[in-house]
């Protein structure tokens, strides 16, 4: 049945969406828990039916009467990744173990009974696939033991057990559960040890041991936080920082220009000391802003406006803000009226460094690509014109 259940699962979900498919970084401890709880049917192949009271002729049907009942589970597990996860499972409460109590009649013996489990659960969809928080079917094969009680005769045992956990996705949160499992106890788990000679087993193997297997119906809540983030861009934020530092070292480029274009003009002034002679500031000082805002990015920006400005107010000059927009985004007409806002935003800050709004004039030439890369044209120039 497993070996069905994994050709079926991997034949459909070959066909799963991959859009959804991501690398998940590793989320906190309280993330990705879960809660289950079912009804089963559950079937006892006791050891007592092999052995020196001989074979009680049952059929292997699990719905046979002598053996089968109902059964309720319930569990609670947390997913460490995608694929890997740890779940306890309490389950029992009613059970029918096959019993000879005369060489021709077979009468299956009601117990009350429990099991613990501790359970590895492997998401082979997630695996084998990839993680898709949207898909449908996870095939979720899982091992573990525990230890076993028959409230009825008072006995403990340990148990190995193995089996197929199903899940589909309703919901974010709810999931509707298919299972089937096995659980192989130790001999006495049934409360007799008539038949626990090795000699009277006849090296029947699994048969030496009390067996339950079950087939459950049920659902999945998950708790808190139940995806798993993608693991971050690093090339995107790479990129990113790359084009902050392209724009830092396109400002120091211009500050550098300013101030060999202004050592230059110490070095090769004629008269100094003459007060009558003003050498205009004709370089644009550039502002720089960010997508699609008219504050300005950075007040570092106006270190260099701010001796233009005293520039203007000692000499009485006049200065001409420009203000621009990138061509690859936004609309002609948006842009535009961006690229004037940020020149207004500029002035505004000429106006509280001294300078008369009468010596200010602003303009905006809309979207363009005059620099690379082309976020470089967010800005607005500050100019002397006299």
């Amino acid at each position: 049945m497993v070996l069905a259940f994994a050709g079926v699962s991997v034949a459909s979900m070959a066909q799963d969406d991959a859009v959804n498919r991501y690398s998940v970084a590793t989320n906190s401890f309280w993330s990705n828990w879960f809660i289950q709880i079912g009804a089963n049917w559950n079937a006892f192949y006791t050891d007592e039916e092999h052995g020196v009271r001989g074979d009680l002729d049952l059929s292997n049907s699990p719905f046979e009467k002598e053996r089968s009942s109902i059964g309720a589970a319930v569990a609670i597990g947390k997913w460490f990744t995608p694929g890997i996860g740890l779940r306890t499972k309490l389950q029992g409460i009613w059970g029918n173990m096959p019993y000879q109590w005369q060489r021709e009649q077979v009468e299956g013996r009601f117990v009350r009974y429990w099991t613990l489990s501790e359970d590895v659960l492997l998401n082979l969809s997630n695996m084998l696939l990839g993680y898709n928080p949207n898909r449908v079917w996870n095939f979720i094969p899982f091992f573990g033991g525990g230890i076993s009680r028959n409230m009825t005769d008072n006995f403990y045992a340990m148990h190995l057990r193995v089996g197929l956990l199903n899940e589909f996705r309703l919901s974010k949160r709810v999931a509707l559960n298919l299972e089937i499992g096995w659980n192989r106890h130790e001999e006495d788990f049934s409360g007799m040890w008539g038949n626990t000679l090795k000699n009277a087993h006849n090296g029947r193997g699994w048969e030496d041991k009390d067996n339950t297997v079950y087939g459950e119906l049920g659902f999945t809540f998950n708790l808190g936080k139940a995806t798993w983030d993608p693991v971050p861009d690093v090339d995107a934020i790479k990129r990113m920082y790359q084009a902050q530092i392209d724009a830092l070292n396109s400002q120091l480029n211009d500050a550098n220009a300013e101030i060999a274009r202004l050592n230059n003009l110490i070095k090769n002034h004629k008269c100094p000391t003459c007060p009558d002679v003003h050498e205009f500031i004709t370089t644009p000082v550039s502002v720089f802003f960010n997508l699609n805002r008219t504050e300005i990015a950075s007040q570092k920006d106006l270190v260099n406006v701010r001796a233009l400005a005293k520039y203007a107010v000692d000499n009485n000059s006049n200065l001409l803000v420009t203000g621009y927009a990138d061509s690859a985004t936004g609309s002609v007409d948006h842009n535009q009226w961006l690229s004037e806002r940020r020149a207004e935003t500029v002035a505004g800050e000429l106006e509280g460094m001294g300078v008369s709004s009468s010596k200010i004039t602003t303009r905006g030439l809309g979207g363009v690509d005059t620099l690379s890369p082309i976020e470089f044209n967010r800005r607005a120039t500050v100019q002397i014109t006299e």
